[in-house]
């Protein structure tokens, strides 16, 4: 396993979390820009996390074992309707 693998394997949640991030919107948290590098360098890392610990990938990522898991309509409607909801309004009322 190279150095950059064994970084990603121990690296925290949080951590992960900030890359993804930062690979969505193209800057850090701290509104600097990413270079292509860095971004190039991000996003494989976000995978490589993905690959080793997502255990319940969401839409379309990549599960843990490094398979891309798409889950389909039927499949995010149970998902999400099993969530509680916490208010409904009607507009214009």
């Amino acid at each position: 396993m190279s150095s950059f693998q064994q970084a990603v394997a121990k690296m925290p949640e949080d951590v992960y979390l900030r890359l993804k991030t930062a690979v969505e919107l193209g800057k850090w948290p701290d509104g600097a820009s990413l270079t292509a590098e860095q971004k190039e360098n991000s996003m494989q890392a976000v995978l490589l996390w993905q690959a080793l610990h997502n255990e319940d990938p969401e839409h379309m990522t990549i599960g843990k074992g490094g398979e891309l898991t798409i889950k389909s309509k039927a499949e995010l409607r149970r998902q999400f309707s099993s969530e509680q909801e916490i208010t409904r309004q009607k507009l214009g009322e």
